[in-house]
């Protein structure tokens, strides 16, 4: 097998295990939003994820909850890449994006103890809330 066809078969075993995976409810509070409906998409999930737990054994809370954070974006951009349309497609990867990016600055805010991070962290989290909810009235809209 060559390495391109591996790195596919990695890349789709990974998408699976994520999609596969609870997201717990860090997670899920992490998002000031919900991801738009009209960007899910209908994929098999698979895999073995008996050593989710164990793989984030010894990390530190801020840790375990910014790997909540990023497999949730994760599933909301794989599921928003299956869209058909290129325009819904980039919306629904990008109202992910943002998603992951409101969670990282949500723990730095939790967790972080350096101020000019702290104002940059809130700063992300008013600009990316404001586009989510720009992206996601256009998806409502235009997405069949």
């Amino acid at each position: 097998m060559n390495t391109v066809i591996k790195t596919a078969f990695a890349s789709s075993f990974l998408a699976a295990a994520v999609l596969a995976a609870p997201i717990s409810a860090s997670a899920q509070s992490a998002s000031p939003m919900t991801y738009p409906d009209k960007c899910k998409s209908e994929m098999s999930s698979g895999g073995d994820m008996s050593m989710q737990g164990h793989q984030m054994s010894g990390m530190a809370e801020f840790q375990k909850e910014s790997m909540d954070g990023m497999k949730a974006m994760n599933m909301n951009m794989m599921q928003g890449m299956m869209k058909k349309d290129p325009d819904v497609t980039f919306a629904c990867g990008m109202i992910a994006h943002h998603m992951g990016a409101i969670s990282m600055a949500q723990i730095e805010l939790k967790y972080g103890k350096n101020a000019e991070n702290k104002a940059k962290a809130q700063k992300i989290i008013d600009d990316q809330t404001k586009e989510i909810k720009e992206l996601t009235a256009w998806v409502e809209k235009e997405a069949k």
